[in-house]
């Protein structure tokens, strides 16, 4: 790549995810669908099989998803330091903004009313999820048997499977037909090298990190241990995050409240750009500005690792017919998954006839006339937030 065209892109990349960052609402899957729309339908930097293989590929490494597809597009865009852009750009204005509120909800006492957000975004965000499974469906249900793959996978979901489980099982039976194991086996190679070096870089933060906080000592350290611990080992939404933010800093360390936890949940969530931001907010509480900078850190840097480990290995799989199979499997889960996400915030997101014509409203403009669905989603919250001070 000549020196001016790497240029040009490293600024496209920069701008485009420095946008996202400020407008992505929604959570991951949300996210996710944005990214499709800008990468792939507007500016063709990646096919829809391509883009496919990158949402599978992450949905078998800790950390956050949508973070994470972000540096892969980095990545195949301009290389090391796409990666490392794209994942600085798309997670730095969150990570600022949840630091602000943090500020305020230290200085103030609680959270400003921020619940109007909430409300005007969710209609949104379900229709933009809702077109992106629709357009990466068409490219990865390749025959009747990933159909099926798919539709099993959709119900596992509902009975509460666990992710990982579900996308490794789907991979490994979708290249079961016609898998002659002393012919293919060196197929797999680079499989199993990723998921090994995975489990040696997630064990490694949490051997580390047992030791030197089992006193439950708070200070710099060991809050950027216990945080870098969960980003190598949190698997899923922010609702899985929850859940391993509970039991590490409530119940096992006390270092927060049920309720501080809430408002920090609360706070990744109505705030563009990464859910996982929330690591920012718990760092301010328990220890200002730096808390907030070595939370947010130790949150997001296994994500770089390991996507930097995985960005070589993913095109290979894809050159294997086995791997390339096994990645047909993951892809077909991964969408079942958006889809069980989307029918779970459906029921919550529309609940009255408000609701429900920002739903139909954002629907016909983006799919009729495909407009920007950043813009969509900023509008539907300042109509959120004015709502909430009309009904007051």
């Amino acid at each position: 790549m000549s020196d001016t065209r790497a240029s040009h892109s490293i600024r496209g990349l920069v701008a485009l995810f420095l946008r996202l960052g400020i407008t992505a609402f929604g959570g991951p899957a949300a996210h996710i669908a944005l990214m499709k729309q800008e990468v792939v339908e507007r500016r063709k930097w990646l096919s829809q099989s391509e883009y496919l293989d990158i949402v599978g590929a992450v949905g078998l490494i800790p950390g956050p998803s949508s973070t994470e597809v972000a540096m892969h597009i980095g990545f195949r865009r301009a290389g090391w330091i796409g990666l490392l852009l794209a994942g600085i750009c798309f997670i730095t204005p969150a990570a600022l903004m949840v630091t602000a509120l943090a500020w305020a909800y230290v200085r103030f006492g609680h959270l400003p009313q921020i619940q109007g957000i909430l409300y005007g975004v969710k209609p949104v965000v379900i229709v933009v999820i809702f077109q992106a499974i629709i357009g990466l469906g068409r490219s990865a249900l390749k025959s009747r048997f990933l159909a099926g793959i798919g539709i099993t996978a959709l119900a596992a979901s509902f009975l509460g499977v666990n992710p990982l489980l579900l996308m490794l099982a789907a991979g490994f039976l979708a290249s079961a037909p016609g898998f002659r194991l002393e012919k293919q086996k060196k197929s797999f190679l680079p499989l199993a090298a990723l998921l090994l070096a995975i489990s040696f870089f997630a064990a490694a933060p949490m051997i580390f990190s047992k030791y030197y906080v089992a006193a439950n000592r708070l200070n710099l350290t060991s809050l950027f241990l216990v945080f870098l611990k969960l980003g190598s080992v949190v698997y899923g939404s922010g609702y899985v995050l929850l859940v391993f933010l509970r039991s590490e800093l409530v119940s096992a360390r006390g270092w927060i409240s049920s309720t501080q936890l809430l408002d920090s949940i609360a706070v990744g969530q109505v705030t563009p750009g990464p859910v996982f931001t929330t690591a920012a907010f718990i760092g301010y509480i328990l220890m200002g500005p730096k808390g907030a900078f070595l939370a947010a850190v130790g949150m997001f840097l296994p994500a770089f690792l390991f996507v930097a480990l995985s960005g070589r290995l993913v095109p290979l799989l894809r050159k294997s017919p086995a791997t390339g199979r096994f990645l047909d499997g993951v892809n077909v889960a991964a969408l079942a998954l958006m889809a069980a996400v989307t029918w779970q915030l459906g029921h919550s997101a529309v609940r009255d006839a408000v609701t429900l014509i920002l739903a139909i409203g954002s629907a016909f403009l983006l799919l009729r006339y495909r407009y920007n669905s950043g813009w969509l989603l900023l509008a539907a919250a300042g109509i959120g937030m004015i709502i909430q001070v009309v009904r007051k």
